[in-house]
C-alpha cells in the first residue's frame, strides 16, 4: 500500500517536474527572445548613438562653418561700411569739385563776355580811328591843294608889289588878286572848320552808339 502511494506521488512529482521543466524552458525561450530583442534594441541604440555622434559632429562642423561665415560676413560688412564712407567722401569731394567747376565756368563765361565786349569795343575804336585818320588825310589833302595855291599867289603878288616900277593900276590889280586869294583862303578856312566839326560829331556819335 505504501509503495503504491509512493509510486503515485512519484508519478505526480515527475509530472510536476516535467511541467515545471517545460514552463522553465518556455520562460528560458522567452528570456532568450527577450535577450535577443534587447540585444537588437541595444544594437539599434548603438547605431542611433553612432548616427547621433556623426550628426553632432556634422552639426558642430556646420556651426563652425556658420561662425566662419558670420565672421567673414562681419568683415565684409565692415569693409562695405568703409567703402560706403569712402564713397560718401568721394561724392562730397565730387560735389565740391562740380561746384568749383561750375563757378569756374561762370567766371570763364564772364571773362569771355568781357573779352567779346572788349573785342567789339576795340574793333569799333579801330573803325573810328580809321575813319578819323581818313578824315585827317582828307583834310591834309584839302590843305595841301587848296591852301598852297592862294598862299603862293599872295607871296608872288607881294613880291611884285615890292617893285617900285609898278604903276598904280598894276598895284591895284595885284591887290585885287591878293584879295581874291585871301577870300579863297577864308572860304577854305570856313569849309575846313565845318569839315573838322562834322568829323568830330561823327566820331562822337559812333562812340556813344
Amino acid at each position: 500500500m505504501d509503495k503504491k502511494i509512493k509510486k503515485e506521488e512519484l508519478i505526480i512529482n515527475n509530472r510536476q517536474l516535467i511541467f515545471q521543466n517545460k514552463h522553465s524552458e518556455k520562460k528560458a525561450a522567452e528570456l532568450v527572445l527577450a535577450n535577443q530583442k534587447l540585444a537588437f534594441q541595444n544594437i539599434e541604440k548603438e547605431k542611433r548613438a553612432a548616427e547621433l555622434i556623426i550628426a553632432n559632429h556634422e552639426l558642430a562642423f556646420q556651426n563652425t562653418e556658420k561662425e566662419k561665415r558670420a565672421a567673414e560676413l562681419i568683415v565684409a560688412n565692415q569693409e562695405l561700411a568703409f567703402q560706403n564712407i569712402e564713397k560718401e567722401k568721394r561724392a562730397a569731394e565730387l560735389i565740391i569739385a562740380n561746384q568749383e567747376l561750375a563757378f569756374q565756368n561762370i567766371e570763364k563765361e564772364k571773362r569771355a563776355a568781357e573779352l567779346s565786349s572788349a573785342n567789339t569795343a576795340l574793333k569799333k575804336a579801330q573803325r573810328q580811328q580809321k575813319e578819323y585818320i581818313k578824315g585827317l588825310e582828307e583834310m591834309m589833302f584839302m590843305t595841301s591843294h587848296r591852301v598852297r595855291q592862294p598862299i603862293a599867289n599872295i607871296i608872288g603878288l607881294s613880291n611884285l608889289l615890292e617893285d617900285p616900277k609898278n604903276s598904280p593900276n598894276e598895284i591895284k590889280e595885284f591887290l585885287s588878286y591878293i584879295k581874291q586869294s585871301a577870300i579863297s583862303l577864308d572860304v577854305f578856312t570856313n569849309e575846313l572848320t565845318t569839315f573838322i566839326c562834322a568829323l568830330e560829331q561823327k566820331c562822337t556819335k559812333k562812340k556813344k552808339s
